[in-house]
């Protein structure tokens, strides 16, 4: 089903509480990460079959644990099955929200340029009648020439890195 025209508005009130509710799951868990491009490269997938398995292993390791070597940190790997699980459930979480919030983004976004190539346009005809506009029409064309130019160096880089 076709998305419906967005028409909404976020007031700074707004902004400020979900700048705070993203700074309090910060604050919730400050031992977040950011991985490099090359670390993530290096690193193992991991996925919701991969916790699984782990949550298997985790099982086994505790109905046999006198099979385990001294050496292994049971204690260590059972913290860290319960935090992959607990990591799982909140990316799923954000991962949703974030999906939602990248469509309204690029709906709302594609809504206003709509209406920023309409005023252009307008800007544009009556230029050439109405004194001072020239000026305007002249910076807003200018604007999206760079627009245009970014987008087809963007989809050339893109095309590049696929090949």
């Amino acid at each position: 089903m076709p998305y419906q025209e967005i028409s909404a508005t976020v007031t700074d009130k707004q902004l400020q509480a979900v700048k705070d509710a993203i700074a309090a799951v910060q604050t919730a868990l400050p031992f977040l990460i950011s991985l490099t491009d090359d670390e993530r490269k290096k690193l193992p997938k991991t996925g919701l079959t991969r916790l699984s398995f782990v949550q298997d292993a985790a099982q086994a390791a505790q109905d046999n644990s006198n099979i385990l070597p001294a050496s292994f940190d049971a204690d260590g790997f059972e913290s860290n099955v319960a935090l992959f699980t607990a990591m799982t459930e909140i990316n799923t979480l954000v991962a949703q929200l974030a999906s939602q919030i990248d469509d309204t983004h690029l709906a709302v976004g594609v809504e206003a340029l709509s209406g920023a190539s309409d005023v252009y346009n307008y800007v544009k005809a009556a230029a050439t009648k109405t004194p001072g506009l020239k000026p305007v029409a002249d910076q807003l064309g200018q604007l999206f020439q760079q627009a245009v130019a970014t987008k087809a160096a963007n989809a050339a880089a893109k095309k590049a890195a696929k090949t």
